[in-house]
């Protein structure tokens, strides 16, 4: 059974940086495509970025130029490099796969991201 462990949230300020880290077991790693998501208060969960096994970054448009999601596969880790951070990034992050893959593993218990000054 696939297990995400999703870490590095917290309280900051406008303008901040966070790194986020994802730890994916119970799978081959390196084979498999990975994306972050993030839920927002009453809102639905949507895909910011996804990379490919080889390393393909994509990024969605309102994180484009400030996030970086990168992974290392000797650790089963995927990452997420936030900077200039806005309000409007609060939410919870997680890590899955991404819309490309017909299924989705069980959700982790996710990470909290408060952007506020």
């Amino acid at each position: 059974q696939v297990q995400l462990v999703e870490s590095g949230g917290g309280l900051v300020q406008p303008g901040g940086s966070l790194r986020l880290s994802c730890v994916v077991s119970g799978t081959i790693f390196r084979l498999v495509d990975m994306g972050w998501y993030r839920q927002a208060p009453g809102k639905q969960r949507e895909l910011v970025a996804d990379i490919t096994n080889g390393g393909s970054t994509n990024y969605k448009d309102p994180v484009k130029g400030r996030f970086t999601i990168s992974r290392d596969n000797a650790k089963n880790t995927v990452y997420l490099q936030m900077n200039s951070l806005k309000p409007e990034d609060t939410a919870v992050y997680y890590c899955n796969t991404p819309p490309s893959y017909n299924t989705r593993w069980s959700w982790g218990q996710g990470t909290q991201v408060t952007v506020s000054s």
